[in-house]
């Protein structure tokens, strides 16, 4: 088959790395043409070193000399500082996959949608701060979106038959994190290092604490309802502590059409990079005789209340999910720092919601604004919980 040119936005993040341990297996099919990556130069650099990528971006500005110490004598380009991030993310490219944490990937996103490619999305803030504004891009473009997220995948697998105008609803499952069985009492006194522990999926610091509080649920409802065009009472979350089924679409026929694997990121992600066709991945084989059995709970929305703000920043629309975010971005590196606690998180999120409602977010300046507004909010309320 012909060399599919790529870009990776966030290759030194976890999804960035298992994208790069799939591509070096099969390393004659692809060139890299960008990688771009935080702060981590020994890994990016030891990434361009393997994959000789165009151009090697960092998005410090202040590790440029470090970067091009570590690639000197390699001959391999490199920049640094959030302009030259934006470009290598516009290179026009067959597949990007957009892996950058937080909404700090947004314009990066977006530049690389408008290249028209196939976007490979790891990156559900984007969908969720700039879902209008996003979607607008990617049909101006005629790009192509795929979702990595494994919930988001699953439905998008379950509806391959092409019948979405049949679909009652869909079902999006989580592990329920580290303290699904705890009390709220002694949810109040779980240390960071007790969140980031999670029981099933092997993920970043920020997605951990999601994960933890279900708020990262809450930001897949409302990313499922942009994706698939679906509302609020069109979605439904079960936990599954077994993490095998990874989403669920529910027909008008009463037929279910469930995604299974094992809870391993390199399947959705070589779902997208091969997409419409199937790559072969090391990912562990489900076994379904050793699981043994396959739980379900519907959550407790007193104990999470992520899911019930979920629901009421669907209903809410405009930029409501964009202070969402903003704030809990927030509230999640505050809680990391020791400066509030776990419960503190979604409060503190509810607070700026209540504060801000839903303005209207025409376009990426707007989103940018109320972002920096919404985190600025949420910046006061957790830096007068630490005092």
């Amino acid at each position: 088959m012909a060399v599919k040119s790529i870009s990776i936005l966030g290759s030194t993040g976890s999804v960035g790395t298992q994208t790069l341990d799939i591509i070096s297996e099969n390393q004659a099919d692809y060139h890299v043409c960008a990688l771009v990556g935080g702060r981590n130069v020994d890994l990016i650099a030891a990434q361009a070193r393997q994959f000789r990528p165009d151009v090697t971006v960092i998005s410090a500005a202040d590790l440029l000399p470090d970067l091009r110490a570590a690639l000197a004598g390699t001959g391999l380009a490199c920049a640094a500082g959030r302009t030259a991030v934006i470009e290598a993310a516009a290179r026009p490219v067959a597949w990007t996959m957009c892996a950058i944490t937080g909404v700090a990937g947004l314009e990066p996103t977006l530049a690389a949608v408008t290249h028209g490619g196939t976007i490979a999305f790891a990156n559900k803030e984007a969908l969720v701060s700039a879902g209008d504004v996003m979607l607008r891009a990617v049909a101006a473009a005629g790009a192509t979106l795929l979702p990595v997220d494994s919930e988001h995948n699953a439905i998008m697998q379950a509806m391959a038959d092409g019948n979405a105008k049949s679909v009652d609803k869909i079902i999006l499952t989580a592990s329920g994190g580290p303290f699904r069985n705890l009390s709220l009492e002694e949810m109040r006194h779980v240390t960071p290092a007790a969140a980031l522990q999670h029981p099933v999926w092997s993920m970043g610091a920020k997605i951990s604490i999601d994960s933890a509080t279900m708020m990262n649920k809450c930001l897949e409802v409302i990313e499922a309802a942009r994706l698939f065009n679906l509302s609020s009472g069109e979605i439904e979350v079960l936990i599954h502590p077994q993490s095998v089924i990874h989403g669920m679409v529910c027909y008008a026929d009463g037929s279910v059409i469930a995604q299974l694997g094992t809870p391993d990121m390199r399947i959705p992600i070589a779902h997208t990079l091969a997409w419409p066709a199937r790559l072969a991945t090391q990912a562990p084989r489900l076994d379904l005789a050793s699981v043994a059995k396959l739980e379900f709970f519907t959550p407790d929305e007193a104990q999470f209340p992520a899911l019930r703000l979920a629901r009421e920043v669907l209903g809410a629309g405009a930029g409501a999910p964009t202070v969402l975010n903003a704030a809990n971005e927030i509230a999640v590196a505050a809680f990391l720092a020791g400066k509030i606690g776990f419960l503190d998180i979604a409060a503190i999120v509810e607070q700026v919601l209540q504060a801000y409602g839903a303005p209207p977010v025409p376009d990426l300046a707007a989103v940018l604004a109320l972002d920096e507004a919404a985190r600025a909010a949420a910046s006061h309320l957790t830096n007068a919980k630490a005092a």
